[in-house]
């Protein structure tokens, strides 16, 4: 023994920690226990994971940590291979979504309560930054229309409590505040902390923010004011229908502006399918709509405008600044983050959602993977970087990500091609922007949020998967359009978690029954050979053709044919499969369930346990007077539980002592006699270490010759506080009491018996020593080497672990039927003598 374990050993004694806790009487392997010869197979001793091993696991090496920052880069993976080919593809795309990105930006400016120029440097910035940590080639960076609505709203709140902070300095703090967590969150590679936010979630908060939006940008498509365009969607709806009358000119930009954009996606649509060779063509001429009707209308308002410059005849953009007028370090203070704390959970979530959902499909959509993780570094980045340029909270696009998928996109590279339109137009376009109508820009914003309202065929494969959900959607959509799109995004994403948590809370186990099945290929078994139409004919010399046991849930309630009659393993023996995880919150749920169905369906092993009213306990008061007590006698004891763990990876404290609470339950109820605890198909090693450390995978050991049965000790339990005079030693004893004054009489009896007995015990015995000294795992030599070498899957150390349901059920009617066995001979003896 090391120095180190004698320390250990000697700590643990100081502190009262007993090493071998469970194994004070510890109970060799006896017959029947595996359905599988020791004798014929190489030993294997199946060792416990440490936490030493766990450390070494999850630390990671000097190779480790080379591929974590080389990730952090994965411009440089394919950098080196770019090609002529790639570049003519990206060429396209980046100039395409250029030409959609200047108008969109500008417009999104608009919604976050900014001058337009800062959508611009907004736009310059996302798609310059994001290649170098891009994951995908498809996604483009930038203003967005629903976080440029979360990010106006914190400025007008902030600039109604603090007016003397510039409204530039918020949204630079705000983008990076959130940006620091973002990049916090894809460094700590904990990315998969968005997959707590479902789809539905997603979706409910894309359609409830694009009707407040969409809603909110009508009063300025028709040149109506006088009231607050950012209120609850319902009170602009009221306004807008209260002030209609007031209408001005601005319609007649807006709404034409609106119709023709539809007009030319519509007539596009239908040309590419009639003349589908010309398909791409008119895709182009569809992603410029937008570029196409802004230019229109701005030669028009120029038209109109230009002898009305001072007081024009429609609100326009008027002067917008040439170049990086707002460049220079951010003006971060304390005051400014503390009064917009609050609004930073949502302005965080609608920065990951909208990007890593876009992502996700696109990868795909195009047969590549994201990395969420990378994705939030680079939106983090980006909004760390962008307020040094006057960039507001920025993050991917749906409509230009697709815009840029459909064109062809070959790269992230393609975000510098745009960089660079976007550049020429910060310098060479200012001065042709000054006439663009506000209301046409209101279209378009109009126009691009329209594509993110859910459709209904899309709700009604909701309703098909899963019907609860699509009530999460309209709770998340109506909360929206009454509040605001902040709370829309709370509630969904709590109804979410509180359905999640219910489904695991709630989950329930099933009981299974075996059935024999045969396969089918097209419209005749397989292994049926012509002329074979008895299946119970079929060869068995192929085991993929034979006829195979199957385990069904008893009740069907997993959509089987009802008509199929599924049998009960073997009387007293109940199979138990966990639906879900075996976790602390729904570790009662399962075994409520379990000892009820145990209860039920069998009966106690020892018939006179009550021999008087007074003796039985209170919940169990027994038939009223003059009244004949339940007649159970046709129902079997029980004598095996098998747990099907194929949906459990990990298990906890209070769902072990939650199984060790119900195993001392059945030993009661099935006392004399033991229990056995059979478990099947464990995928994690740490939960067969957690279930061996309380008592599992081993035999039931025999109560002792006065009948007595000890229970199980428990890792907490606030009924065993006292050690030897705590409540639960009591009802121990108190129970072993009335067990040894039932069994006094039978040992009596069964006296003159004991010598027969031991002589067949002895020998039975020996035999089992005879395989356990030439089985390597219990310290033989081994058993002899034949002609056929095989090896056992699970250690033979821990024998009531077994690899399927088979060998479960198989193990223990093995058990049961050697234990009926010797009970039989030893009765026969008895009888003889």
């Amino acid at each position: 023994m090391s120095a180190a374990t004698k320390l250990g050993h000697g700590l643990a004694k100081v502190l009262g920690i007993k090493l071998q806790y469970r194994q004070d009487n510890p109970d060799p392997v006896t017959r029947g226990e595996s359905a599988y010869s020791v004798e014929s197979a190489d030993s294997y001793l199946e060792g416990e994971p440490s936490t030493w091993e766990w450390l070494q696991e999850v630390t990671p090496n000097g190779r480790q940590i080379g591929q974590y920052l080389y990730s952090l880069f994965p411009f440089v993976h394919w950098i080196s291979r770019y090609n002529v080919q790639w570049l003519i593809g990206d060429l396209v795309a980046g100039i395409t979504v250029g030409a959609v990105v200047v108008p969109q930006s500008m417009a999104y400016a608009k919604l976050a309560e900014l001058p337009v120029e800062f959508g611009l440097y907004s736009s310059f910035m996302g798609v310059l930054i994001y290649w170098f940590f891009a994951t995908s080639k498809d996604i483009t960076i930038g203003p967005v229309a629903v976080l440029s609505t979360v990010t106006g709203n914190v400025i007008l709140k902030v600039s109604k409590e603090h007016p003397e902070f510039p409204k530039q300095d918020i949204a630079g703090s705000l983008a990076i505040i959130a940006g620091s967590i973002v990049c916090f969150l894809g460094l700590a590679r904990i990315g998969w902390i968005v997959d707590f936010i479902p789809l539905t979630a997603i979706s409910a908060f894309m359609t409830g923010s694009a009707l407040n939006i969409a809603v909110g940008q009508v009063p300025t498509l028709m040149g109506i004011s006088g009231f607050d365009t950012r209120a609850s969607t319902y009170k602009v709806v009221i306004n807008i229908l209260k002030h209609l009358g007031r209408t001005k000119l601005d319609a007649a930009m807006g709404l034409t502006a609106l119709a023709m954009l539809y007009l030319i996606r519509f007539s596009c649509t239908y040309a590419a399918k009639k003349y589908p060779n010309r398909s791409r063509l008119f895709f182009f001429l569809s992603t410029l709509r937008t570029a196409f009707v802004i230019l229109l209308y701005t030669l028009i308002s120029w038209l109109v405008n230009m002898h009305h410059r001072k007081k024009p005849k429609f609100k326009i953009l008027k002067k917008v600044p040439r170049g990086f007028q707002h460049s220079g370090a951010p003006n971060v203070s304390r005051g400014i983050v503390s009064a917009f704390a609050s609004d930073l959970p949502s302005t965080v979530i609608v920065m990951l959602i909208e990007h890593i959902a876009i992502s996700k499909s696109f990868g795909r959509v195009n047969h590549y993977t994201i990395n969420p993780s990378q994705e939030m570094v680079a939106i983090g980045v980006t909004n760390l970087l962008g307020p040094f340029l006057g960039a507001y909270p920025a993050t991917g696009s749906f409509s230009r990500t697709a815009i840029k998928s459909k064109a062809g996109v070959r790269t992230p590279f393609a975000g510098v091609i745009t960089a660079i339109v976007v550049l020429l137009a910060i310098y060479a376009l200012t001065a042709v922007f000054y006439y663009i109508p506000s209301a046409s820009l209101s279209g378009v914003i109009i126009h691009a949020v329209g594509d993110l309202i859910t459709p209904p065929n899309t709700l009604y494969q909701f309703w098909r998967v899963s019907p609860l959900e699509v009530i999460i959607f309209f709770a998340g959509v109506i909360v929206t359009v009454f509040s605001s799109i902040e709370n829309g995004i709370y509630v969904t994403i709590c109804l979410s978690a509180a359905v999640l948590l219910f489904r695991v809370v709630k989950a329930r186990g099933r009981f299974m029954g075996k059935v024999k099945v045969h396969s089918v290929v097209g419209d005749h078994i397989v292994g049926d050979k012509p002329g074979m139409g008895d299946p119970s004919s079929f060869p068995a010399g192929n085991p993929d053709e034979a006829p195979r046991n199957i385990f069904l849930p008893i009740n069907h309630n997993d959509g089987s044919n009802p008509d199929v009659h599924v049998e009960s393993p073997y009387p007293g023996i109940f199979i138990y499969r966990f639906s879900e995880g075996f976790n602390y919150p729904n570790a009662n749920h399962y075994t409520d369930y379990l000892v009820a169905t145990v209860f039920r369906e069998t009966r106690r092993t020892n018939t006179d346990f009550y021999k008087r009213p007074g003796d039985r306990p209170w919940n169990d008061p027994g038939p009223r007077r003059g009244k004949q007590e339940e007649d159970r006698s046709h129902l079997p004891t029980l004598k095996a539980i098998i747990l099907d763990l194929s949906s459990v990876n990990n298990v906890d404290v209070t769902s072990v002592q939650n199984l060790l609470d119900v195993r001392n339950q059945l030993d009661r109820w099935a006392s004399p006699e033991p229990v056995q605890w059979h478990l099947a198909c464990i995928n994690n090693r740490w939960t067969k270490r957690a279930l061996a450390s309380a008592g599992f995978g081993y035999p039931t050991a025999a109560p002792s010759p006065d009948g007595a049965v000890q229970r199980w000790k428990p890792l907490f339990s606030v009924a065993e506080m006292g050690g030897s005079s705590s409540a639960a030693a009591a009802a121990e004893a108190e129970q072993n009491r009335r067990q040894r004054k039932q069994s006094r009489r039978d040992v009596e009896t069964a006296a003159s018996k004991t010598e027969s007995i031991e002589h067949d015990s002895s020998s039975e015995a020996s035999d089992l020593q005879r395989q356990l000294s030439i089985s390597k795992a219990y310290g033989g030599q081994g058993a002899i080497e034949t002609t056929r070498r095989v090896a056992v899957v699970h250690g033979l150390n821990r024998p009531f672990f077994h690899l399927d349901l088979t060998s479960a059920l198989q193990s223990a009617i093995a058990n049961i039927e050697s234990r009926m066995d010797s009970q039989h001979l030893a009765h026969g003896v008895g009888t003889d003598e």
